[in-house]
């Protein structure tokens, strides 16, 4: 008995022993992971050395991950360096990039408007009762109305909300656009309007516009300084003149040479859009404030007018210290136009003139207001382009084995017979053109004027009524049928005053004779077939005169001499009796301008002397690679490259 209790108790001991193990195996979470319990419970799994071996493995794996990732990112890095380059110096045979025609993005935009514009067409007509029809297009006006509409809608909402400026801005277009109606582009206005010559040029020359870009010397220290970086110029109009025109041969220039260029348009007026599209320069929108934004991740932000101040002024209280990044390229030589920018010069980090008398008449204002700048303003004057120097017949980027220069000079010469013929200009004509923008500024009355007296002898000042304005301009024997031709330009330019058109208007209604010697041009960029028709070239500027003068120097690229007002750039330009020869400013001028238009059109052989000398200068001085050898030195002092 006492035996058999003893084997019961062992039986029970065993069992209740086994309990904690069982409750060991069942649950892991009672035993320390690190006891020698779970060591042995858990010994069944992997060894230690399958371990260690599997997590090199994923060492391994996790490595070469790194590794694959950074080339990747390698790859993509030189991709995206590959495209920009590629796109940078218009290399887009294949279309890969899109815009295979010249001015995609325009076109677009315009098919785009003109196919709304006939489906709310197609609408109204399909529609059987107007009121409804009306009320289809009011709730479509988004996709239906032209943007013009659209702006001009949003600019009176501005207006009623108390912006006067804005709404002053408006009535201002809407008085131009009444005025421009007034004032159609037809012969049935101006009498003989000729141009624009860009489809004779192109056959003439056989030089389609898609070659007309990359012209970067890509060796240059220009071009190594703006290679991928990223620029915002600031435009205050889009009109075909002096300002606008530079600023988008800068942007050409630097889209060429690899940078990155957004623009910012403080007003949509002219006609540079199209032209802009068809070279891929980008145009902001600036809505809500936008191109701050943009600017201040820029490299640099150049203004390329003095109008911009407004603009740099509220760029200026947006951007932080380490954005402001700015050059201000000034363009004007005038009074107001330095009042409505004193309050920014000091603020802006390198101003910009383009003159030596337009910087000392700037710096004896500023001195007059006790401003003072951050840094010693700098010169840039304006160059030509390589696009007129090509067709000029002078060395540039563009010049290929097919295109040499003198093959270049015999298709100038075709190019002058066939514009001048289109005109009605006679071989021993002489054609005077005067192209800029029409307003009281430029002095196209008082060039009227002139050419009026040029037939009027003058002796001791009193007038030889024995030879009159019909004998001169339609010829004599003596001057074996030479005749003055005058043509000028811009019409239709935004930048044209209207009254003033109207005033030179009404002076050709009154002098019949003068009248059937004047020709006009419409604004255009294709100014080449001008330039190789002309005989000679006014520059009549009053006031200060002209800042510089883009139109004087490429004039001379063409072999023509420079009749020029005594004043501003023009006299830092012009050499008297060497390139061209000079005379006051305001009425006192207007009859040494017509001797001097009397004396070249007596003399054939001082037109070609001073022509051609004109035309060496600009060689020396005025063509692309001088100015961005200058203008390299501005942006490299005004970046802190290292």
């Amino acid at each position: 008995m006492d035996e058999y209790n003893r084997i019961d108790g062992q039986r029970n001991s065993g069992r209740q022993s086994s309990r904690p193990v069982l409750k060991s195996i069942l649950s892991g979470k009672s035993t320390p992971r690190g006891s020698p319990s779970f060591r042995r419970l858990n010994s069944s799994r992997t060894p230690r050395r399958d371990g260690r071996t599997a997590g090199f493995g994923t060492n391994c794996f996790r490595s070469n991950r790194i590794v694959l990732w950074l080339l990747l990112i390698t790859l993509w890095a030189y991709a995206g360096f590959y495209v920009q380059s590629r796109w940078a110096h218009g290399d887009n045979k294949e279309g890969i990039f899109g815009g295979n025609d010249l001015s995609d993005e325009a076109d677009h935009t315009e098919s785009e408007q003109v196919r709304r514009e006939l489906s709310v067409s197609n609408d109204s007509f399909n529609q059987s009762n107007i009121k409804k029809t009306d009320i289809v297009i009011t709730k479509n006006t988004t996709r239906t109305v032209s943007r013009t509409i659209v702006s001009i809608k949003k600019r009176t909402k501005r207006s009623r909300r108390g912006n006067k400026k804005k709404g002053l801005e408006t009535k201002i277009v809407k008085n131009l656009e009444i005025q421009e109606e007034q004032l159609p582009n037809t012969n049935a206005t101006y009498g003989m309007l000729f141009g624009p010559f860009g489809s004779i040029e192109d056959s003439v020359l056989e030089w389609s516009p898609t070659k007309r870009s990359g012209t970067c010397d890509r060796k240059s220290q220009f071009a190594r300084l703006v290679w991928s970086r990223k620029f915002v110029l600031i435009f205050h109009e889009l009109s075909m003149t002096g300002a606008p025109l530079s600023m988008m041969e800068l942007a050409t220039e630097l889209l060429s040479c690899g940078a990155t260029v957004s623009v910012v348009a403080l007003s949509r007026r002219g006609g540079l859009l199209t032209e802009l599209a068809r070279k891929k320069i980008k145009v902001l929108e600036d809505k809500d404030k936008g191109s701050f934004k943009t600017a201040m991740k820029a490299d640099l932000v150049i203004a390329g007018s003095a109008v911009c101040a407004s603009w740099i002024e509220q760029y200026l209280d947006h951007s932080v210290a380490g954005t402001r990044q700015l050059v201000w390229w000034i363009m004007e030589n005038r009074r107001e136009y330095f009042d409505r920018s004193k309050l920014v010069l000091n603020r802006v980090k390198q101003v910009v003139f383009l003159s030596e008398s337009q910087s000392k008449q700037w710096m004896a204002w500023c001195k007059e207001e006790n401003i003072q700048f951050k840094s010693t303003p700098s010169l840039v004057p304006l160059s030509v382009n390589d696009e007129l120097a090509f067709v000029a017949g002078i060395s540039c980027s563009l010049n290929t084995p097919a295109f040499t220069i003198e093959k270049m000079l015999e298709k100038r010469l075709l190019l002058r017979n066939r514009i001048r013929e289109e005109m009605g200009v006679k071989d021993n004509d002489m054609l005077v053109m005067a192209l800029s923008s029409i307003n009281p500024g430029k002095g196209h009355l008082l060039l009227l004027e002139s050419v009026q007296l040029t037939g009027e002898r003058k002796v001791h000042g009193a007038v030889d009524h024995g030879e009159s304005l019909r004998k001169m301009l339609r010829g004599s024997e003596e001057k074996k049928g030479q005749d003055l031709k005058l043509l000028i330009g811009s019409v239709g330019s935004k930048s044209n005053k209207v009254f003033y058109v109207k005033s030179l208007l009404d002076f050709l209604s009154n002098h019949s004779d003068l009248a059937n010697s004047v020709m006009w041009t419409p604004a255009t960029t294709r100014v080449a077939s001008l330039y190789s028709a002309a005989d000679v070239y006014v520059i009549n500027s009053q006031g200060l005169g002209e800042t510089f003068g883009r139109v004087t120097i490429e004039a001379m690229a063409f072999g023509i001499p420079v009749l020029g007002t005594d004043a501003g750039g023009t006299k830092e330009i012009v050499e008297h009796n060497v390139t061209g020869l000079l005379h006051p400013i305001g009425h006192p001028g207007t009859s040494v301008l017509s001797k001097n238009l009397q004396y070249l059109l007596k003399n054939p052989s001082e037109r070609q002397r001073m022509g051609l000398q004109g035309r060496e200068n600009v060689k020396k001085m005025y063509l692309k690679k001088h100015m961005y050898k200058i203008f390299w030195e501005v942006l490299y002092n005004t970046m802190r490259v290292k």
